[in-house]
């Protein structure tokens, strides 16, 4: 990827331009990226998805097995220094396996516990001597990890938590509590969990099976990922040594937040490989059923479903790569250590949130037109869209949920904007001042991605600055409180990060002469095109909900000046991109 002088932070493409070269997409990967994501998905296909019906009937020792056959491959430590058995690559490495990773949801989620939850809180907090004593035995796979956060009343309250750590007089610790839904709860040989030291320093412990009183439950009976260990971890008078404290004591916060950002980055590239490979079972599916003489892949409203499940693959994809390129410039700036890379998580923890959400929502999109392109096949488990379609649902709960993500996404911008970091403020105040000049604001006719980002895109990046600027006038310290109103400047703010990266990845392809440079465009222009669609409708319900009588009629007088949508032919678009499906037969921009 292309490095920029200027250090870019996380938001920033709230404020400013981003130059096309600027930006990190999949067409960009390296022949060593390549070929990770190639042996990954030949893992899944031909080691994993065979073994998919014993995993389900909780054969954890199998499941131990490709662990560590996911470690002879080099998968589990991607992105972990050298030093400690890893390979040492990019953050973007990691992706490109999690991607490959998607075609087994049940498997996935066993690998993203060991390569994310388990990994990065001892590389990133571990003292040398906790890193050296764990790290080469979780990447190689000798050992599994999970990591124990929730409780059954401390679920999205994380720092609820009720376990509690108790130093002894040794030095040791003695811990007691439950921890719910553990992945890799029911195999798992180390575990990190929270407590609070004497019930109110919240911290963290590196916590063996081995140690007294660490007891895993019995598995949860789940509605999806049936070959996924999900257990909870009672802990009755659990002895910890001394040096099995993760960090210190009262900064657990710092651990699980951080820890959480680099999940929803995974997260998303889970779903978005899992979305592109179950497009390949949906088009062979409509290309090979027959209904009324001919194959329904030649019907509009099928084609259709095809055509916009690409579409908001191709968005996700597109900001993953580009969250994905931010962070790993930040990190090679700094140096490519683990300090780095933690800084690096935290600086883009909004770009984090948005992708868990638009990530697992749109997988969910596609797993449910994936349910309806099958018909009544889709309902039975004779095919796998059945499958897919229960496994998915627990991502908008897994990594926070999505209504949690939604309300931190605004609170993060504006915390950094009050201590100075993110300029909102002064954004708001400069859009402020041009709304109460008499020019109209310049509208864009043109549908070509460069004419997109200066019309549509930038009317949706103004319509967010004015709703959030809008709600932090009328609420004040009370803004917190007004959570529809912050999920509705969240969305705003997920829309516009989506439309821009798929409008400059689609630029991006276009000077380079990629092949699919004319369906990338059609892609972004749809996905632009319902977005803004989306962002008025929401900034309307914004400020419906914060004003009333002249101030009402004003603002949204306003937002009809700021944001005007240009006119997209969607279903010609659409047309275009179902042929190239339909003759791929899978997703076109792999």
């Amino acid at each position: 990827m292309t490095t920029t002088s200027a250090v870019r932070r996380g938001a920033d493409w709230l404020l400013d331009s981003t130059a096309p070269q600027d930006v990190l997409t999949p067409e960009r990967l390296s022949d060593e990226h390549r070929l990770m994501a190639k042996t990954a998905e030949e893992f899944v296909v031909k080691e994993i998805l065979p073994a998919l019906e014993r995993l389900e009937q909780k054969d954890w020792t199998l499941a131990r097995a490709l662990v560590k056959r996911a470690g002879d491959l080099g998968l589990l430590g991607t992105d972990v220094p050298e030093a400690f058995g890893g390979i040492g690559l990019d953050k973007a490495a990691a992706v490109v396996v999690g991607e490959g990773m998607g075609g087994s949801a049940s498997f996935s989620t066993t690998f993203g516990a060991q390569t994310g939850l388990a990994i990065i809180p001892i590389l990133c907090f571990g003292s040398e001597a906790q890193q050296h004593k764990y790290l080469p035995r979780i990447v190689s796979g000798d050992i599994v990890g999970a990591y124990c956060l929730s409780e059954a009343g401390s679920g999205s309250d994380a720092l609820g938590a009720r376990a509690k750590a108790v130093r002894q007089p040794d030095g040791s610790w003695l811990l007691n509590g439950e921890k719910m839904w553990v992945t890799n709860g029911g195999f798992a040989d180390l575990y990190i969990v929270f407590a609070k030291v004497d019930g109110e320093q919240f911290s963290a412990f590196i916590v063996e099976r081995s140690f007294p009183g660490v007891l895993p439950g019995k598995e949860e009976h789940k509605m999806g990922l049936h070959g996924s260990s999900t257990a909870p971890l009672v802990l009755q008078d659990a002895r910890v040594p001394a040096e099995n404290l993760l960090g210190e004591v009262g900064k657990g916060h710092k651990i699980a937040f951080n820890v959480l950002n680099y999940g929803r980055l995974k997260l998303a590239g889970i779903c978005s490989g899992a979305a592109k490979f179950v497009m390949r079972e949906s088009t062979t599916y409509a290309t090979t059923r027959r209904q009324f003489g001919q194959p329904i892949a030649s019907f509009g409203a099928i084609r259709h479903k095809l055509a916009e499940m690409t579409v908001r693959t191709y968005g996700v994809e597109s900001i993953l790569y580009r969250t994905t390129g931010l962070i790993d410039e930040m990190i090679a700036r700094a140096g490519h250590t683990p300090a780095a890379a933690l800084a690096a998580l935290e600086e883009f923890a909004i770009e984090a949130s948005l992708l868990k959400v638009s990530g697992s929502e749109m997988l969910d999109f596609v797993l449910d037109e994936n349910v309806q392109i099958h018909g009544g096949n889709g309902f039975v488990r004779d095919y796998p869209a059945e499958r897919h379609y229960r496994d998915a649902r627990v991502n908008r709960i897994f990594e926070g949920t999505n209504e949690i993500n939604r309300l931190l996404v605004p609170g993060m911008l504006i915390k950094r904007a009050l201590k100075g970091g993110v300029p909102i403020i002064a954004a708001a105040k400069r859009l402020q001042d041009e709304l109460l000049t008499p020019q109209a604001v310049a509208a864009t006719s043109g549908t070509a991605p460069a004419d997109l980002i200066a019309g549509t895109v930038a009317g949706m990046k103004k319509t967010a600055i004015m709703v959030l600027g809008l709600a932090m006038q009328t609420y004040g310290t009370a803004l917190e409180e007004q959570q529809e109103v912050l999920m509705l400047a969240s969305d705003i703010m997920m829309d516009t990060f989506v439309a821009e990266s798929s409008l400059l990845r689609a630029a991006q392809s276009a000077a380079s002469g990629s092949p699919t440079a004319a369906l990338q465009a059609d892609a972004a222009a749809v996905l632009t095109h319902d977005a803004g669609l989306r962002a008025d409708a929401a900034a309307r319900t914004a400020i419906q909900a914060m004003t009333g009588g002249d101030t009402q009629r004003t603002m949204l007088a306003a937002l009809r000046r700021l944001l005007k949508v240009t006119p997209v032919d969607t279903i010609a678009a659409r047309r275009r991109l179902a042929d190239a499906i339909v003759d791929r037969k899978g997703y076109i921009f792999a």
